[in-house]
């Protein structure tokens, strides 16, 4: 990702499109559009998904800092847990491995590429629900399988067993621990540990859409008094339009 992120017209515009998004995902790759502005659709589908959330949280970082407060409900309990999470401890990007992952197991041979962008969209609308998400998404990713040492077709990969399964997501969570990031937050009411998953991309969208809002109301607020125009309040730094806005408090 570039070392400057995009100014606040960008990501107004990023914003004003995303509320348009029916899905999640639509926000994730105007998110990502913006993290990566000099990338174009194309290349940014076939991105692995765990650079794809490194973007992200390094696009968070340079907007809103290491800081995040996160809220987990605890499993066993329900009582309400907040925490601050150091975002700079997970930013942490990802190496790809120079070629297919392997895995032997149960007489299975299966070589498979970590999955993109494109593959994870393509399963979730294919999909009938999540275990056939990721029958699907196995499916897309393989490059070559074999099971007793006869080649398997792409369409009868879903006899392969669980245990197989299982190995081959923890060979991709190895090779690409980036693209989920689960979080284990300790109850102070009860101390029963409650996994949580960071989803950087809604989290991110939650921040955008409060900063979009409130600068929105600046812009306002400045071209009511000074009859600027919103290019022209854009253009000025925050500190800037946060001292405009205190003269108009003032006046």
């Amino acid at each position: 990702m570039n070392a400057t992120p995009v100014g606040p017209a960008d990501l107004l515009a990023a914003w004003e499109a995303g509320q348009a998004a029916r899905h999640g995902s639509e926000r994730a790759q105007l998110l990502h559009r913006a993290a990566r502005p000099d990338s174009g659709g194309d290349a940014l589908l076939s991105v692995p998904v765990g650079e794809r959330e490194a973007d992200l949280l390094a696009l968070r970082r340079a907007l809103f800092g290491d800081r995040m407060q996160v809220l987990v409900e605890c499993s066993a309990c329900g009582e309400a847990m907040e925490f601050d999470l150091d975002a700079g401890g997970l930013a942490q990007r990802p190496g790809q491995p120079a070629g297919p992952l392997r895995v032997e197991a149960d007489g299975w041979v299966v070589e498979f590429r970590l999955p993109t962008v494109a593959d994870l969209e393509a399963a979730a609308r294919s999909a009938l629900d999540a275990a056939d998400a990721r029958r699907l998404l196995v499916a897309r990713c393989t490059v070559s399988a074999e099971r007793d040492g006869e080649p398997v077709p792409a369409d009868r990969l879903a006899d392969l067993p669980e245990t197989v399964r299982r190995r081959l997501a923890e060979a991709a969570e190895r090779a690409d621990p980036a693209a989920e990031v689960t979080l284990s937050v300790a109850c102070p009411e009860c101390g029963e540990a409650t996994p949580a998953e960071l989803d950087i991309a809604s989290y991110l969208w939650t921040e955008l859409d409060a900063w979009a809002r409130d600068l929105l109301l600046d812009v306002h607020l400045l071209a009511s008094a000074y009859g600027w125009s919103e290019p022209e309040i854009l253009a000025l730094s925050p500190l800037r339009r946060r001292y405009y806005l205190e003269l108009c408090a003032d006046a």
